[in-house]
């Protein structure tokens, strides 16, 4: 068990990657703290961490908003005493043209992407200790554009830089700061892609591996990236995306 004793925060653990990078840590031996929006489904993850037997609370948090993220750090020290790892990966995703944009849905996009991770982490940081790690689930729209996804590759490009400039600030510290960059993954997200033939044969044409990603791979990839296994790896991001980028 590589996260015995481990305590973790995983935001968006509701569902998707969120939820199977819970449950992967909870299967690790880590205390698991579940949190997104929606409280009933988190309590949902959490019936099925502790099926698992693994240990969690429940937050509810939108981490745009800094009093919910304050007390989601008081909930975890409460009840655990410690941080020991921080995944941020709640986040969402729309398409529009960018003279149909509203200026509250880019704000959205924005805050949740962007501003979300920079408080989670400006919450934790003063809690982590040497040998902690910071894990922040970006996007390969965060290196390549995307035409209607101006807000979200802005968000997810931002999101990188920042995991690299918080990797520089907290390497003094022994504290790792990684990001992982999926590319298609069968996720509430991708809905509405898999429904429409043309726009999924569209998708698919991008990855060589020739087929969507599924949420239990990048959760894979993110507690690497959390793990000792990747003890001299930091302000990396790690693109997980059946080779997308590679053409």
């Amino acid at each position: 068990m590589r996260f015995a004793g481990k305590v973790v925060i995983v935001t968006g653990s509701s569902r998707g990657i969120g939820k199977a990078t819970a449950l992967a840590f909870a299967r690790e031996g880590a205390k698991v703290v579940i949190t997104s929006r929606n409280k009933r489904d988190c309590e949902q993850t959490a019936r099925e961490v502790e099926n698992a037997g693994g240990k969690c609370i429940v937050s509810a948090c939108d981490v745009s908003k800094e009093k919910d993220v304050n007390n989601l750090v008081k909930q975890t020290l409460k009840a655990f005493g410690k941080i020991d790892i921080v995944v941020n990966n709640a986040g969402v995703f729309a398409m529009k043209p960018i003279e149909k944009m509203t200026l509250d849905e880019w704000e959205e996009i924005i805050h949740i992407n962007l501003r979300g991770p920079f408080l989670v982490c400006r919450a934790t940081v003063p809690h982590l200790k040497k040998g902690a790690a910071i894990v922040n689930v970006a996007s390969v729209l965060g290196v390549v554009g995307e035409p209607t996804g101006t807000a979200y590759c802005a968000s997810k490009g931002g999101l990188i830089t920042f995991t690299k400039a918080l990797a520089l600030e907290l390497a003094p510290r022994n504290i790792r700061v990684n990001a992982i960059g999926p590319g298609p993954i069968k996720t509430q997200m991708l809905a509405n892609v898999e429904k429409d033939p043309k726009l999924k044969k569209a998708f698919l044409e991008w990855v060589p591996l020739g087929r969507f990603g599924e949420p239990e791979e990048i959760a894979k990839a993110i507690l690497f990236l959390a793990s000792d296994d990747a003890s001299y790896v930091t302000g990396h991001c790690l693109f997980a995306d059946g080779g997308g980028l590679a053409q």
